[in-house]
């Protein structure tokens, strides 16, 4: 649709399943590309699993995806889309993340083909049909040296601007994180380069906030401070009081 509104020239669109029925084959072979984008549905349910289980495709090598979450369905079906030297990236819930059961194995066996390239969070609420915060997954099946056996993570969740009842990237925001991307460097509470390593060493969950420090450094507490503080209120609280049973004497009550 998006390549529509655009008018896009040379483009081929189909229309049909992903899943059930691949429309981007030649001779009942899935058709290979340099570069996959895409923006699946959310988490959707009864997505095809009867099918992939007997799929004639060869997509589903790191295994199936549980019937009530279709993400990684896709996400496999990219990765099978790519030639040798293909790059993809995929918008998607933060679940896929760290779920696990048969997401989990399926994510561990892609991280251990070392595939994925970065992990992207993004901010709530800039998509419309959900609220939700969602993540870009980048996938690249030619990692240069230097990224080998390592996932940049970038915790881009608050850069944003309010734009109505949605929230809106900047053309800055944009920047920095394209910009982190390509440098492929940890940035102190933006971004992580992790290893494969420390990764497993998490069970191979890949939430963002278990390797980007997202903290807020706490004001220092000033104690001399604040016990002042109190010794000032508890002497008015005195002196409040002296004053209260004074005004209860007069009219003959009895003090506090």
């Amino acid at each position: 649709m998006n390549m529509l509104f655009h008018d896009a020239t040379g483009a081929v669109i189909k229309k049909g399943d992903t899943i059930r029925e691949p429309k981007h084959t030649k001779g009942g072979v899935l058709e290979t590309f340099d570069v996959v984008l895409a923006n699946p549905p959310f988490s959707i349910k009864n997505w095809g699993m009867d099918e992939a289980k007997a799929d004639d495709y060869g997509r589903f090598v790191y295994g199936i995806p549980p019937k009530s979450y279709g993400d990684l369905a896709f996400v496999e079906h990219m990765i099978a889309s790519l030639n040798s030297k293909g790059r993809m990236a995929t918008v998607l819930p933060h679940g896929v993340l760290f779920r696990g059961s048969s997401e989990g194995k399926i994510r561990t066996a892609i991280l251990k083909d070392d595939l994925i390239e970065a992990v992207i969070g993004l901010p709530q609420n800039i998509f419309y049909g959900t609220g939700i915060p969602a993540a870009i997954l980048v996938i690249n099946k030619d990692k240069s040296e230097d990224r080998k056996g390592k996932v940049l993570f970038i915790y881009a969740s608050q850069g944003f601007v309010k734009d109505g009842n949605k929230n809106k990237l900047r053309d800055e925001d944009i920047e920095k994180i394209v910009s982190t991307f390509d440098a492929f460097e940890s940035v102190e509470k933006y971004a992580e380069v992790v290893s494969l390593e420390d990764i497993e060493n998490n069970d191979y969950n890949l939430n963002i906030s278990r390797y980007v420090d997202t903290t807020e450094e706490e004001e220092e507490v000033d104690i001399d401070k604040v016990i002042g503080e109190i010794r000032d209120i508890n002497v008015r609280l005195s002196e409040n009081e002296d004053k209260l049973n004074g005004f209860l004497r007069e009219l003959g009550f009895g003090e506090i």
